[in-house]
């Protein structure tokens, strides 16, 4: 189980760096330049890492619900995830950015919860 919650601290990471992603192809200058992010184009490297990463995440994220340490972090995570999907399927494209910022600071906040729950419990 410990080795299950050792892939916090990656998924935190991942969770900033689509925050600085979505910044990037969704950001203030982008909306002001009436720019569509699906013209520019990811490359191909990082679209592919990108997608393994949220495939992983999500996998990780169904294991969570199978330990009841971690269970009701796991539940939270894919709830926000959920929602925030829903969210940004309807949304106009000036408030993606909203959304996904909101949705990705729940999730930091649930991932550093489980690892200082997970540090606690090994100390």
């Amino acid at each position: 189980m410990l080795l299950l919650i050792a892939f916090a601290p990656l998924f935190l990471v991942f969770e900033v760096w689509q925050l600085v992603l979505s910044e990037r192809y969704l950001g203030i200058k982008q909306i002001a330049r009436g720019a569509d992010p699906r013209q520019l184009g990811l490359r191909e490297t990082t679209a592919f890492f990108w997608s393994m990463l949220i495939l992983g995440y999500w996998c990780w994220l169904l294991l969570l619900l199978t330990f009841a340490f971690s269970r009701a972090h796991g539940i939270g995570l894919l709830l926000v995830s959920m929602i925030g999907f829903s969210l940004r399927r309807g949304a106009r494209f000036k408030w993606l950015l909203v959304i996904l910022t909101f949705e990705g600071a729940i999730r930091v906040g649930l991932l550093l919860s489980l690892c200082a729950m997970a540090w606690r419990k090994l100390g």
